[in-house]
């Protein structure tokens, strides 16, 4: 087997003493060309030319889900065919890796490579659905090129506490889950929209939901974890499914207080829920709209201001060596 290990050198829960280890594992058991990435979309460049090569039959990705997000985006540049493309092998090295927990993989980066390569010598894999955003046909938004995402998405709340995150990210601070509860209490303070939403579902053949303050599209759950606490926003989501969104349109103190309780104690079986509280499962395609240009995130990354942006829920579109 001939393997490309693409290294993100930030990630931050791997020492360069480690990756060298790993490296040195995975180079033992395959053929295998490692290149660390030097630029803000290296990742997905280099997946793009593994999936345009024609003698790579795997890309491991050493990193956090943004690694892993640009790497998937390169793989499937010019769609989903996962009978043809490289395999996708995820070794964690970001602070949170929703992406290859969701998968059931260790978040310890060794513990997960000496999985990745147990399940390489007994052939074991699956394919897994993805989502796709787009921009929306007859909006200002229309010429936005596609994105795949590989666990959520997110319209609104969410993505803005995701852009404070990264603005102080940029200033030198670490990723923490305590910076991420900071930002969400100042994304809420700052919130102008929180008591009247603005953005609107649509989907076919179905009234469509207003007035909507925070959307989170799932691919997968959990939907994130805080520290090894698992968080359910839409507990039914699945790999082998379509796309499930969680909606609220209020957030008062009261309302925050109330579904963040039930976020901090969902499970399995029962996700947040309630009168401002909407919950849609395995949705093929739908669209969310904005009254005002509302930040967007896929996978925990900023992507900057929409007012339209097209969901399509792409069953089987990766295969994933597991």
């Amino acid at each position: 087997m001939r393997a490309l290990l693409v290294v993100n050198p930030a990630a931050t829960t791997t020492s360069a003493r480690t990756r060298d280890v790993l490296i040195h594992a995975l180079a033992s058991e395959m053929k295998l060309e490692a290149v660390t990435t030097e630029y803000r979309g290296h990742a997905r460049d280099l997946g793009r030319q593994a999936a345009e090569s024609e003698d790579i039959d795997l890309v491991v990705a050493l990193g956090g889900d943004g690694t892993v997000n640009e790497v998937v985006n390169g793989l499937l540049h010019a769609g989903p065919d996962p009978e043809h493309l490289p395999g996708l092998a995820v070794v964690p090295g970001g602070s949170t890796n929703v992406f290859a927990r969701a998968l059931g993989l260790p978040n310890d980066a060794v513990e997960a490579t000496g999985a990745l390569l147990d399940a390489l010598r007994e052939g074991s894999e699956r394919t897994v659905g993805l989502g796709l955003t787009s921009g929306t046909p007859g909006t200002e938004d229309e010429a936005v090129p596609g994105r795949w995402f590989t666990f959520n998405a997110g319209l609104g709340f969410d993505a803005g506490v995701v852009g404070r995150v990264e603005q102080q990210r940029e200033r030198g601070r670490k990723s923490t889950h305590a910076l991420y509860v900071r930002q969400a209490l100042r994304q809420f303070f700052g919130e102008a929209h929180r008591r009247h939403g603005t953005i609107t579902l649509e989907r076919p053949d179905a009234e469509p939901v207003t007035d909507l303050v925070l959307s989170i599209v799932s691919n997968t759950s959990p939907w994130t974890f805080l520290g090894n606490h698992p968080m359910y926003a839409s507990p039914k989501a699945s790999f082998d499914k379509g796309l499930d969104v969680l909606g609220l349109s209020r957030m008062t103190t009261a309302s925050v207080a109330r579904y963040g309780t039930q976020l901090l104690t969902s499970s399995p079986e029962r996700g947040p829920h309630g009168k401002h509280a909407v919950s849609l499962h395995d949705l093929d395609q739908f669209t969310l709209h904005s009254k005002v240009p509302l930040p967007l995130q896929m996978d925990g990354d900023h992507l900057g201001l929409r007012t339209s942006v097209t969901f399509t829920g792409v069953r089987r579109a990766l295969r994933v060596i597991v």
